[in-house]
């Protein structure tokens, strides 16, 4: 793979910190704190196995799914990379 003027290891230090980035931002998104009984959008009411099934649930399930599906849009670039880097 061509470099243009990277350094040896340029492409695995992008690899590292697009993976780094990604572990970092998921961990942001897990739950804290004491689980709710009733969902924090909508006001459903949080069934009890969802409780102890997911510590810190604040979501029921069809807020969760419309909150993952917008999470999905994430694009996964490394945005501290080239910009040749991002070319597709």
């Amino acid at each position: 793979m061509a470099t243009g003027w990277a350094g040896d290891g340029a492409v695995q230090d992008q690899i590292d910190a697009t993976v780094k980035d990604a572990v970092e931002r998921a961990k942001s998104l897990l739950p804290s704190g004491p689980g709710l009984t009733h969902c924090a959008d909508c006001g459903a009411e949080i069934p009890e196995a969802r409780r102890k099934a997911i510590a810190g649930v604040r979501l029921c399930i069809l807020c969760q799914e419309a909150e993952d599906k917008e999470q999905a849009a994430f694009s996964g670039y490394n945005r501290r990379g080239s910009k040749d880097s991002q070319l597709r």
